[in-house]
């Protein structure tokens, strides 16, 4: 969604026509200097978007809410527990924390206590693992079954009602003295008066009351739109309690329809059940929703409602699909979703503006999702996601409404789109304004200086993206306005300096173009193909210069103007950037190697899914693994990234069985590679090294290559290590950096700082730093190996290359507090939450509440570090002895 919401930028930053053939028609060899090109046709080259108004519920101290949400979900009773989760979710989005918002909507999905939430969440998980489908073949080929794709049995869901359920006692045949004659057109069906009777009131009182129909034998029921066939069969219910098997779908709509107008509840509750049961499809849903909401029967609009939410994201786009949602009124919702409205068009409006945020389609279904907004937080959520779309459409009055509501139910983060407004319709003073008083009332955040620095000029605005840096370097939009900046001002070193430093920890697709604009503008072709060939690596849809160019177009442009690699070249170049732990360098040769041969393509797959990982990128490097396997050479190499694939989807145990398989075909590599990796991770039991050792040492006797041979050996001196081989671990580190695996360092160093040499452990760690070009880890380590201001130097050089890693704030806030300057040490940590949700960071500063006396503080970390990790049991402990101590 995040990608989908491009800011319409302002008046003076106007698009520029782009062509980007212009900037490729240069012979080879006669490459013009980069001042030769007109300010405005670099201006149009590296543009950067004003950055959008995200969707998301922003609370303005996620920690505090967090911690309510924790709060709750010990007090609630059971069948709010999903609603709660649902809200733990949104924070989770806003903070863009993909795994815990899984959990969260995995959570919502197994707390469900009604068939709408469990069709919903069920829906929604499988949504959210879009791709991850095959798991489900893959775990039914080891036996297992994944519940959340499974169809659901709607009807066991819902249970009857005492009212709804037809006594026995009273079933059997017709009493001959009781018989009447219902006649249909010309046909006479014999029931039994009184059984018909006990169907409904209404019938009871034409059949034995003051009406004339109580003393006739024949009672016409012509113009009552039933057929002969469908009467026959409510006789036979009558009689039976149930309804024949055979009945055709038309004759259950009549007697439905019937069973309505007589208030005959157990025939409908039979008939709406038996209606369920034949929804086999979206269409056969759609043909048969209009039914169960006009007719009020909710186990066929739930099983309707199944089928729909199975066909996610398709079925948005389907015109009957989106008129069944988009109109209903409150009653038909219930009917359709019960108690879970919200909930359901949480769902919808996602997927949604997934899809096309500025549709029609989306707008109709967020109006519905504010109708639906019952609490405060709801209505935050609604109010702003509305807001947001109305933005793009340019409807500003109806977008300002909208913000001014999500502010006054309390979302703050809401006041950015007002600003937003406001400079659209030519008030730019209003708007820095509003953000001013929004940082002088809040403890201010990052995304507060960078909207405030839109309105702004010169130094101001300047200070405002800096500030906005320092406050959460997680922002993109000030790196890229700075590098922007620069380049326009001819400064490519720092511009490609200033990009370089928010691409050293976060592979963000804008970030990559931009840069790849830069070696465009600079006519560094070479450079310009590894960007775009690592963006098609992460997004081969990936769409350029405001989605106008697709990057496979700039690609192909880009290759003429670089001469072309030879297979072993790539080799070559693949190992070269390996072992210097290059790894978007790494990622383009892949794609270029893939792009060129037909052969060995599961391995490169493969290969590639294994970097995506490295970079944090786990959806990229699952379609790598789908990729390789479908690409397989062998069966043996496909059940090797099968084992992988279920590996990394948490599967441990089949992806075992997997390793297992492939070795009973053919001994591989991979396959005792995959079998030891997963041993090691899976069994607590320390007996099990003993194991793994041997399987890495069957590994290393298969043929591979040396990138792969090097990580075994890397891989096997860690297991010594453990087991307290210190000789051994040092042989296969000193091997794996004969063949230029570098990251061998780190394990070695850690063998000499066990032996007690920190200062072989240094150098060898500073080793690393000089061959590396991602160097953040190498730092982080290496502090551990010196003396405190050497290690304070260090873990500020790693903050300043990557601020998402938490041991260095840790680190400072620990020195901090053993120096007795506690507040110092909280806002240390502070510093950190605020833009990263992390268990250890929170759990620190729990403790150091807790230290002060700060029992509220304290307790509050505690549950909100409980919504990030549910099961982490020290965090459990201090949960509870800080509990017991609250007044």
């Amino acid at each position: 969604m995040r990608n989908l919401f491009h800011a319409d930028t302002f008046k003076e930053n106007q698009v520029h026509t782009f062509n980007p053939q212009s900037w490729l028609q240069v012979e080879r060899g006669k490459v013009s200097k980069f001042s030769s090109h007109s300010p405005s046709s670099i201006e149009s080259l590296i543009k950067v978007a004003e950055p959008p108004v995200l969707p998301f519920f922003k609370p303005v101290d996620y920690v505090e809410v967090l911690a309510q949400i924790h709060e709750e979900l010990e007090s609630c009773l059971p069948h709010e527990k999903a609603e709660v989760y649902l809200l733990q979710f949104q924070v989770f989005r806003g903070l863009g924390e993909v795994k815990l918002l899984q959990r969260s909507l995995r959570s919502a999905w197994e707390t469900a206590s009604t068939v709408y939430e469990k069709l919903i969440f069920g829906a929604w998980l499988k949504y959210e693992k879009k791709g991850e489908e095959p798991i489900s073949d893959l775990l039914a080929s080891c036996g297992k079954c994944s519940q959340e794709f499974r169809i659901l049995g709607v009807a066991p869901e819902i249970p009857l009602q005492d009212s709804e359920v037809m006594s026995t006692c009273n079933l059997g045949k017709i009493e001959p003295t009781n018989v009447v004659y219902f006649r249909v057109r010309e046909e006479y069906i014999a029931c039994d008066r009184q059984k018909i009777a006990d169907l409904s009131p209404p019938f009871n009182t034409m059949l034995n009351g003051c009406f004339t129909e109580s003393i006739q034998e024949v009672i016409d029921m012509s113009e009552n739109n039933i057929s002969p066939i469908g009467m026959r069969a409510i006789c036979n219910f009558s009689l039976l309690g149930s309804l024949n098997e055979l009945l055709s779908l038309d004759i259950l709509l009549e007697i439905l329809i019937f069973a309505n107008k007589f208030c005959c509840e157990k025939l409908k509750v039979a008939c709406d059940r038996k209606l369920a049961s034949l929804v086999s499809s979206r269409q056969d849903a759609v043909d048969l929703m209009e039914c169960a909401l006009e007719e009020n029967s909710p186990v066929l609009a739930a099983s309707c409602l199944q089928f729909f939410l199975r066909d996610l994201p398709d079925c948005i786009h389907d015109e009957q699909v989106v008129r069944i949602f988009s109109t209903a009124n409150k009653q038909q919702r219930f009917i359709m979703a019960g108690h879970a409205s919200f909930s359901l068009y949480c769902l919808l409006s996602e997927v949604s503006m997934n899809a096309n945020p500025k549709s029609e389609v989306t707008a109709s279904f967020l109006e519905k999702l504010v109708v639906s907004a019952v609490n405060c937080r709801q209505k935050q959520i609604a109010f702003h996601q509305l807001a947001c779309v109305r933005l793009l459409r340019k409807e500003y009055d109806e977008a300002e409404r909208l913000f001014g509501a999500a502010v006054a139910a309390g979302h703050v983060y809401s006041v950015a789109g007002l600003a937003r407004v406001a400079c659209f319709k030519g008030d730019k003073h209003s708007s820095y304004e509003k953000l001013s008083s929004v940082i002088s009332s809040y403890n201010p955040l990052g995304w507060m200086y960078m909207e405030r620095s839109l309105y702004a000029d010169g130094d101001r605005k300047w200070e405002d993206l800096d500030k906005a840096t320092e406050l959460d370097p997680t922002l993109l939009y000030p790196y890229m306005f700075r590098a922007s900046f620069l380049m326009r001002k001819q400064s490519a070193e720092a511009a490609l300096m200033e990009i370089n430093r928010v691409l050293g920890f976060k592979l963000a697709l804008e970030c990559l173009e931009l840069r790849f604009c830069f070696y465009l503008a600079l006519e560094d072709y070479r450079a310009a193909l590894r960007d775009v060939q690592a963006i098609l690596t992460l997004s081969p849809d990936y769409r350029m210069f405001e989605g106008r160019v697709a990057s496979s177009q700039m690609r192909t442009l880009v290759q003429e103007h670089v001469d072309q690699w030879t297979t072993a070249d790539c080799w070559l170049q693949l190992y070269e950037r390996w072992s210097a732990v290059d790894d978007i360098g790494s990622l383009s040769v892949i794609y270029q190697m893939l792009e060129a041969t037909d052969a060995a393509k599961g391995v490169l797959y493969f290969r590639q899914s294994l970097l995506l990982l490295r970079l944090n990128c786990p959806e990229a490097a699952m379609r790598s693994l789908q990729l390789a396997r479908q690409h397989a050479a062998s069966e043996h190499d496909r059940l090797v990234y099968e084992g992988w694939i279920l590996y990394d989807t948490g599967h441990c145990e089949e992806g075992l069985q997997k390793a297992e398989e492939s070795i009973s075909i053919q001994r591989s590599f991979e396959a005792f590679f995959l079998k030891a990796y997963a041993l090691a991770d899976s069994s607590p039991d320390p007996s099990c090294s003993a194991t793994v050792i041997s399987l890495l040492e069957d590994a290393l006797r298969c043929p591979s290559d040396r990138l792969r041979k090097g990580q075994a050996l890397n891989n096997l001196g860690s297991v010594y290590v453990d087991c307290g081989k210190l000789d051994l671990a040092a042989d296969c580190y000193i091997s794996a950096l004969k063949i230029q695996h570098t990251r061998a360092h780190q394990g070695l160093a850690r063998v000499h700082f066990l032996k007690n040499n920190r200062t072989s452990a240094y150098e060898e760690m500073t080793k690393l730093i000089e061959k590396a070009r991602n160097t953040a880890s190498a730092y982080e380590k290496r502090s551990e190996y010196c003396d405190r201001e050497l290690t304070k130097a260090d873990l500020q050089m790693v903050t300043k290359l990557d601020p998402l890693r938490v041991y260095p704030y840790r680190y400072r806030a620990a020195v901090l507090m053993d120096s007795h300057k506690e507040g110092e040490a909280i806002a240390e940590l502070t510093r950190a939450i605020a833009f990263k949700a992390d268990l250890h960071l929170l759990h620190l500063r729990a403790a150091f509440h807790e230290h002060i006396g700060d029992v509220a503080g304290a307790l509050r970390d505690c549950r909100a570090a409980l919504s990030v990790d549910p099961n982490h049991q020290e965090m459990l402990e201090l949960h509870n002895r800080v509990n017991s101590q609250e007044p």
